[in-house]
């Protein structure tokens, strides 16, 4: 398991996409690829407004996951001390066996380079003590950097304010 998590709060989100821009800008990430994106739900109607959520969608750092399993050279790799699944640049010849064996299809395929490429939570800016390009840049706040005790502390406190809320 992940020891941090990105969080998003979707009623904070305008969808602004500054998360895609920071991560692009960050990774170098081509056009048409995308290590983290905003997938647009809606319209719904809400009081007679339509009403478009936004849902952050970016590599889940699977506890088992199937790409570093398909992976014949050991590029894609899980780091021990958090569980980020990242890519090791120098040991990817491009076979796309990652991306074929990612149910949710989280690695990109970078034509630029010939290589594999992957949201792995700006793994260096974690090392630095920093968070996340696309956590950084969030203009509402929508996107938390937390870890899964904060998230499930932070869901049960919402919760609870929705419900008092309402009474």
């Amino acid at each position: 398991m992940s020891i941090y998590h990105v969080d998003q709060d979707i009623t904070l989100c305008i969808g602004c996409l500054a998360c895609e821009a920071a991560c692009k800008d960050k990774n170098n990430v081509p056009a048409g690829s995308h290590y983290c994106k905003m997938i647009p739900v809606g319209p719904r109607m809400v009081r007679n407004v339509p009403v478009v959520n936004h849902v952050y969608m970016a590599c889940f750092h699977c506890e088992q996951p199937w790409c570093v399993d398909a992976c014949p050279t050991g590029a894609m790799q899980k780091r021990d001390k958090d569980g980020i699944v990242f890519v090791e640049a120098d040991l990817c010849v491009g076979c796309k066996a990652c991306i074929k064996a990612c149910p949710w299809g989280v690695p990109q395929w970078d034509s630029n380079t010939g290589k594999v490429g992957k949201c792995d939570l700006c793994k260096d800016r974690l090392d630095q003590g920093l968070k996340p390009a696309c956590v950084t840049k969030c203009t509402t706040g929508s996107l938390q950097f937390l870890t899964p005790e904060e998230v499930s502390e932070k869901k049960r406190k919402d919760f609870a304010e929705q419900i008092m809320k309402q009474a």
